[in-house]
This record gives C-alpha cells, sequence and structure tokens, in this order.
C-alpha cells in the first residue's frame, strides 16, 4: 500500500464518528492546496461555526488530487474542499463522486513569468511550474496555455510539479522555472519584485472550478444532515470573510495559515477571495463543461462524463429557497 495513503487510513479514527462526549459529530475535511481562498474552511473550526453546527472537524492537507481521490475512495477523508478539475478526469473511474458546492467557478490563478518573458508567445520551449499532475492547478495550465494559443507539444513546453503555491513562488525566484501559474496574491508581490503577470485572472473570464465541495454518492445518502450542516458552517464562514469590519482578522488568519511574514500578500489574497468567492455556491457547471472540453483531448473517456449527473445541488438549492443567504448575508 502506498505509505501516504496508509498514513491518511490511519486518520480514519476522525473520520465520521459519533463524538458523545463532545456531543458532536467527528469529520474529517481534506483540501489539496493553502492558498487564501481555503480561509473559509480555516474561519469555520477557528470562529467556531462547524461547532455550532455539532461537527468536530479535521482539516487534512492532501498534497495533491488524485491522492485526495484515493482517499475518499477508501473512506477515510469522506469530504474535499477543493480539487474541482481533477475530479472531474476522476470521474471516468470513480463514478461516485458528487460535487455539492462550487466557491470559485472562474479562473483566480495568474500566469507569472521571469523578467526576459514579456509575452505569452515568451513561453515557447520554456518551463511552466505548476502544483503537480492531474490537480486543479495543472487544469489551469493547460487553460492559460489554450487562451494563449499556445500547445504543449507543437510549442515544446515543459510543465513542472513544483509543489504547493509557495514553494511555486520559490522556484520561479530562484530560476528552477521560467514561469508559473500562481496564485492572485502572490503574483502581486512577484510583480513588484520585477516578474511579469503574463496572464492576469482579474482581465479575463475563463470558467473554471477551483474549490469545490465534493463528497461520494454513498456519504450523501448516509450522512444528509450533516453535509447540510456542515455547508452551513462554511457559508457562514464565508459571510464572516466577506464583512469588511472582518477583514483585519481575517488577514491575520491567512499570514498565520500561509506563514506570511508581511501583510501585503495575505491582504492581497483577502481581496481576491471576497471578489471571487460565489455569495451562492451552486456547482459551476458552465466551468466543469470548460474543464471536459479540454480535458478530453487527452483522454476521450473524460467526455462520457454527464456533468449533470457529477453534480448534486440539493444542499445549496434547499439552503436557498429557506432564505438562509439571506440571513447570514443581510437583506
Amino acid at each position: 500500500m502506498n505509505p501516504y495513503i496508509f498514513a491518511l487510513l490511519a486518520l480514519a479514527l476522525v473520520s465520521f464518528k459519533p463524538a458523545a462526549a463532545l456531543g458532536a459529530t467527528k469529520l474529517t475535511v481534506g483540501h489539496s492546496t493553502i492558498n487564501p481562498r481555503v480561509a473559509p474552511l480555516w474561519i469555520a473550526q477557528e470562529k467556531g461555526y462547524f461547532q455550532k453546527y455539532g461537527i468536530d472537524t479535521t482539516l487534512v492537507f492532501v498534497r495533491n488530487t488524485p491522492l485526495m481521490i484515493a482517499a475518499m475512495k477508501a473512506g477515510t477523508i469522506p469530504v474535499a474542499y477543493g480539487g474541482g478539475s481533477g475530479i472531474l478526469g476522476a470521474s471516468v473511474t470513480e463514478a461516485d463522486l458528487r460535487v455539492l458546492a462550487t466557491f470559485t467557478g472562474r479562473m483566480t490563478n495568474n500566469v507569472v513569468a521571469r523578467p526576459g518573458i514579456k509575452t505569452p508567445k515568451d513561453l515557447r520551449g520554456k518551463i511552466l511550474g505548476i502544483q503537480g499532475v492531474g490537480g486543479t492547478n495543472w487544469m489551469a495550465a493547460l487553460l492559460w496555455l489554450e487562451h494563449f494559443g499556445l500547445d504543449l507539444r507543437r510549442d515544446n513546453i515543459m510543465l513542472q510539479g513544483t509543489g504547493e503555491q509557495v514553494v511555486r513562488a520559490q522556484a520561479l525566484e530562484s530560476g528552477k522555472v521560467d514561469a508559473a501559474v500562481i496564485d492572485m496574491s502572490f503574483s502581486k508581490k512577484l510583480e513588484q519584485r520585477g516578474f511579469n503577470v503574463i496572464g492576469d485572472s482579474q482581465k479575463t473570464d475563463i470558467p473554471f472550478t477551483g474549490v469545490d465541495i465534493v463528497t461520494t454518492r454513498g456519504f450523501i445518502a448516509e450522512q444528509p444532515v450533516l453535509l447540510e450542516n456542515m455547508l452551513k458552517a462554511l457559508l457562514e464562514s464565508l459571510a464572516y470573510l466577506v464583512a469588511a469590519q472582518n477583514q483585519s482578522a481575517v488577514v491575520d488568519l491567512i499570514m498565520k495559515k500561509l506563514r506570511l511574514k508581511e501583510p501585503v500578500t495575505a491582504e492581497e489574497g483577502y481581496h481576491d477571495t471576497v471578489r471571487n468567492m460565489a455569495r451562492k455556491p451552486y456547482p459551476a457547471i458552465e466551468g466543469m463543461r470548460n474543464v471536459q472540453r479540454l480535458l478530453k483531448t487527452q483522454n476521450p473517456r473524460v467526455g462520457e462524463v454527464n456533468i449533470d449527473d457529477l453534480v448534486d445541488n440539493r444542499f445549496i438549492r434547499k439552503l436557498d429557497e429557506s432564505g438562509f443567504f439571506e440571513r447570514i448575508y443581510g437583506k
């Protein structure tokens, strides 16, 4: 057995179980990226929203989407936060996966290049840094290249997995890669140091699926109340995040979680998150179709996935119809 999966299996003790002593239900939630858009998850845990809805949550960082899917299949991590594009690809063989909500339904990563690269065409023959093959960041890179009119093979562009956000930025600064697909908050800091933003997501509107809440069909059938309460906690966290009076507290939390010493990057990440998070996070079907269109050129079986079957919006729809959003955001 893969030792990483074995370690995740060990976390089964903190997966779904009654916690009688605490009067709460234990739930493990995995996330495969570390960036400011994970803030609703952090807020829900640290500000007590999960506890408010009777959930004792353990957050687990899983270094890429394929490992996350393996853990979900094993039953160790019943809920995933993020990795929407990778989950679409996995649905070819894992038909049990379901997207409950999409917090970001458009491209939110930028393409940042070293000073000598000034236009997208200059990426020909260069190395583009990504988190890893198969995940959301990898898919974002492919969509950006398509947007630029570039092709991996024809234009001799190499995608190199370098690791999570901070490591990718470091790889670009050290010259290990020529360009990288970087979160907006980090790209701002790099731009101030003389690097070029050759793909600005604020100036484009590329339908995408990034921060998705994903579980399995079996877990939906077994624990619908738990899932609804989890979504309520995340949505109240989002309402906390977007409230202007909480900006300072959220920036401090982002600094702590990303281990940032300077508030500038965290502040940019905060504003980016506020701009791009959907207030009513229905599953981003248009973004999924865009990802599917590109993925099926590499794997024709992806084209056979029925997007409508992949999403389950019953929980978001119920909350919407009940007036929950008006209550948490204010009329």
